[in-house]
């Protein structure tokens, strides 16, 4: 049976860290959003994939 993930089981380094994270992923997002309109790459293409799965695994609380 899945357990349900609780934040509040982390150590207070961790979740701090986890809030942090929260709070910089949406300008990262971006920032490597209009980078990667201006000059697309395949680098900037996947580091745009990466940082908008990150920010929605924070958002719903995967991680």
């Amino acid at each position: 049976m899945k357990r349900k993930f609780n934040p509040y089981t982390l150590p207070p380094w961790l979740r701090t860290f986890r809030s942090v994270c929260a709070q910089f992923i949406i300008p990262f997002c971006v920032f490597q959003g209009i980078r990667t309109i201006l000059i697309p790459t395949t680098f900037d293409v996947l580091l745009l994939s990466v940082f908008i799965l990150l920010a929605l695994a924070l958002h719903l609380e995967f991680i």
